[in-house]
């Protein structure tokens, strides 16, 4: 299989994903999420990186077993009409992971504005919080993600810290398809992106 050169490009190039973390009783922290990410189209695979500004924030202290909450608050963004040589169609079939805090139990979580992404969902499972978007974002339209929210209980004092979900391109915390015009032929593009770093994006003490 051929392999490319690792590119570097904005999120827009591919697809806008969310980032982390908005609580109410504090302010939000302009971020800047980098994403490692792999495409695989007619027999190649292509390297690249994303990035995706969002706001993040949670509770700076929270008693043990008290309710909190944090929210991913992600930045509008657009997708470019073309992708090198090629037309960008869309982007369809979006998910965004993220796991729930170590030291926190998951209660619930909600969605909440954004636009141009068509029908979205959020869903827990094995301690894993998935967004799905299907679109499509037509190349060349804005767009912007959810507000995802999830509502936690703390647990023992300590801290919690909010990171995102995956380590590889095995296991990713992102994917997509990108759908491209290739001669008089739409090619579906699949992609497979992890933080890289993954760092700490908020931190809670539990006392």
């Amino acid at each position: 299989m051929k392999r490319t050169p690792r590119r570097t490009m904005t999120i827009a190039a591919l697809v806008a994903v969310p980032a982390l973390a908005l609580a109410p009783v504090a302010a939000a922290v302009p971020v800047g999420i980098n994403f490692a990410c792999q495409a695989s189209a007619l027999g190649s695979t292509y390297d690249f990186t994303l990035t995706q500004p969002a706001d993040v924030s949670a509770p700076a202290s929270v008693s043990a077993g008290s309710a909190f909450s944090v929210t991913i608050d992600p930045a509008a963004a657009s997708v470019p009409a073309t992708v090198g040589t090629y037309a960008l169609r869309r982007v369809q079939n979006l998910t965004f992971k993220v796991p729930v805090p170590a030291n926190s139990t998951y209660v619930s979580g909600s969605l909440s504005g954004g636009s141009g992404v068509g029908a979205t969902a959020l869903s827990q499972a094995g301690g894993v919080v998935t967004l799905t978007a299907t679109g499509p974002v037509n190349g060349g339209a804005s767009f912007e993600l959810p507000a995802i929210t999830l509502n936690l209980t703390a647990g023992s004092p300590g801290t919690v810290e909010t990171t995102l979900y995956g380590s590889g391109y095995g296991n990713p915390g992102l994917t997509a398809t990108a759908v491209v015009r290739v001669i008089l032929l739409d090619v579906n593009v699949p992609a497979s992106c992890y933080p890289d770093p993954n760092p700490v994006l908020t931190t809670t003490t539990v006392v």
